[in-house]
């Protein structure tokens, strides 16, 4: 499978995951086009900017550092949605990001949820 193939298949499955958790969601490129559209477009979560990315070795500080940062500009957060072939999906944001989400949500409905796995 070519890489164009199998990044179309991953931006299917982080979409699939997306609509199996309630968010409906869209492939980002074939929308909006140009380089600076996210890999995945979901307008209930718009403040993300979701980069996906399935390979078996990533540089994800390059991912960040020249895609998915300057991608998202200063409005949106910068996600990277990533996973190895037969893995769990895995999702990166910089530190900075996740203590903005954590000052803006309740604390106590993640307390009181029981972890999946």
């Amino acid at each position: 499978m070519n890489s164009r193939a199998k990044g179309a298949r991953g931006e299917r499955q982080w979409r699939d995951q997306l609509r199996e958790n309630g968010y409906d969601a869209r492939r980002g490129q074939q929308f909006a086009g140009g380089t600076d559209s996210p890999d995945v477009v979901c307008d209930a979560l718009r403040g993300f900017h979701f980069e996906v990315k399935c390979v078996q070795a990533l540089n994800v500080d390059k991912v960040m550092r020249e895609q998915a940062a300057p991608d998202a500009g200063s409005d949106k957060i910068p996600v990277i949605a990533h996973r190895k072939d037969r893995s769990d999906w895995l999702v990166t944001i910089r530190a900075t990001d996740y203590f903005h989400i954590l000052r803006n949500c309740d604390l106590n409905s993640l307390n009181s949820t029981k972890r999946l796995q």
